[in-house]
């Protein structure tokens, strides 16, 4: 299996250069049932909130709203995120405009091995 890639940092203190891993993590996101109204009404500041994810440490790769069969109804949200660790991840998504509105009924955020793409 191919390492994790690595990305040069710098240090807090003395400016010496630390090699840091950054990991890939699914974020999949769930609405609950009656959510469409209460989703439309955040959206604008949910899209203004990922435009810039640096001081969470999160990179975003895609992003994009998951939809029902129909393929218009929204009914959750998935992101594709570098970040350096979890806890990075778990605070980035906390603080979504959609979190804090209750949209979601179930986030489970999860690991990724890119193999392809």
């Amino acid at each position: 299996m191919p390492p994790c890639p690595i990305v040069p940092c710098r240090a807090p203190r003395g400016g010496a250069i630390v090699r840091e891993a950054i990991l890939l993590f699914v974020i999949h996101a769930l609405d609950h049932a009656e959510a469409l109204k209460t989703r439309l009404a955040n959206y604008d500041a949910h899209k203004a909130f990922l435009s810039d994810t640096s001081r969470f440490g999160v990179a975003i790769v895609m992003s994009g709203p998951l939809v029902s069969d129909d393929g218009q109804t929204m009914i959750g949200s998935l992101f594709l995120v570098e970040a350096p660790d979890r806890n990075a991840v778990e605070a980035f998504n906390r603080a979504d405009p959609f979190a804090v509105a209750g949209i979601w009924r179930s986030v489970t955020i999860t690991a990724f091995h890119r193999r392809q793409g």
